[in-house]
């Protein structure tokens, strides 16, 4: 499966984008500029039910955004 299938995939099951997600993770008191990749995934399992692989593209978005360290 490619990176952009991943993220077609996330938003079709989450109905939210890597953007949209960041926001929840905001209001939820989860992210953090300086939040391991564990604590993100962690959530992401939890609050969305998404597998490892799809946790980590959304991971892989916000590294590539500059939005954690």
């Amino acid at each position: 499966m490619s990176f952009e299938a991943y993220l077609r995939s996330i938003k079709a099951r989450t109905g939210k984008s890597p953007e949209e997600l960041r926001g929840l993770a905001i209001d939820a008191g989860v992210f953090k500029p300086t939040m391991r990749a564990t604590e993100l995934i962690t959530w992401l399992k939890e609050e969305f039910q998404l597998g490892h692989g799809h946790a980590m593209a959304v991971w892989a978005v916000f590294k590539r955004n500059g939005w954690v360290e």
